[in-house]
């Protein structure tokens, strides 16, 4: 919260969307409702916030839920996400929604469960089991989709809808990765998916195949410790650089949420 807030100060107040709303999650967490619900109200009425989905299963923000104003929040963000997709094709769009709720609910508990329980606990396993049953009944659906319709972009079924398909894909095994990956870098090549994930499939495949990662996505976990670490990059130097072309944030920075201390190698 107080680098969020000296933040802002330092540009006038003013910040990107991501970041109020990841400010909005930190003061949410910090028990202060109201300076939660002062970005996450901005959000969805001057920024036309409308991913309903991952608002509502980001348990960042449960301890705004018993509050009056939640209610409020979310239906502006309904009728933002209700707007955006007026031309989409609905029953799609609804499916993938559905999906990607289904993929995501599971596994925001991850982190309280393995703080909670440690990360061999039976309750760690009982939760990856529910999370691999469904990952199994949505992979039949999306396989589906892609088959029958190709990749779909947020022309079509909306932004949730169209990264719901790359979050299935990449909770899949090798064999699915490897057939739907050249027809996610196509979908990339006519704008109807995000360069960011496709960065992280070719690095999940890559690793999978004894390769090293290319963008350095993949955080692997010590099954002895339970420490986390970065798993090897090819041309890691220049990794950044890598990065920052498909639109992602220094290495650094990113793997400060599994409190992995990273420095770059000198070239």
């Amino acid at each position: 919260v107080r680098y969020f807030t000296a933040a802002f100060k330092s540009s006038g107040w003013k910040g990107q969307p991501g970041d109020r709303y990841n400010a909005a999650c930190s003061w949410a967490l910090s028990g202060d409702a109201d300076s939660a619900f002062h970005h996450l109200e901005f959000l969805a009425t001057k920024k036309s916030l409308k991913n309903y989905g991952h608002v509502t299963t980001d348990t960042d923000l449960n301890s705004l839920h018993g509050d009056k104003r939640w209610i409020t929040f979310l239906e502006k963000v309904k009728q933002n996400k209700e707007k955006a997709e007026a031309n989409l094709d609905k029953p799609l769009a609804r499916r993938l929604d559905s999906i990607y709720v289904e993929d995501q609910k599971y596994r925001q508990m991850i982190e309280d469960v393995e703080k909670k329980h440690g990360f061999k606990s039976k309750e760690m396993q009982d939760l990856w089991k529910i999370i691999m049953k469904k990952d199994s009944g949505n992979l039949i659906a999306v396989k589906y989709i892609l088959d029958t319709y190709g990749w779909l972009g947020e022309d079509k079924v909306g932004e949730q809808g169209s990264s719901t398909l790359f979050l299935v894909i990449q909770h899949a095994d090798t064999r699915t990765q490897v057939k739907y990956l050249p027809m996610m870098r196509e979908a990339v090549k006519n704008r109807k998916a995000r360069p960011e994930q496709l960065a992280l499939l070719e690095d999940r495949v890559a690793l999978a195949q004894g390769k090293k990662q290319i963008y350095g996505s993949q955080i692997h976990q010590d099954p002895k410790s339970g420490k986390y670490f970065v798993a090897p990059i090819e041309d890691e130097p220049n990794v950044n650089m890598r990065r920052a072309a498909v639109g992602l944030g220094p290495l650094e920075v990113y793997v400060r949420h599994w409190d992995i201390e990273y420095k770059l190698p000198v070239k």
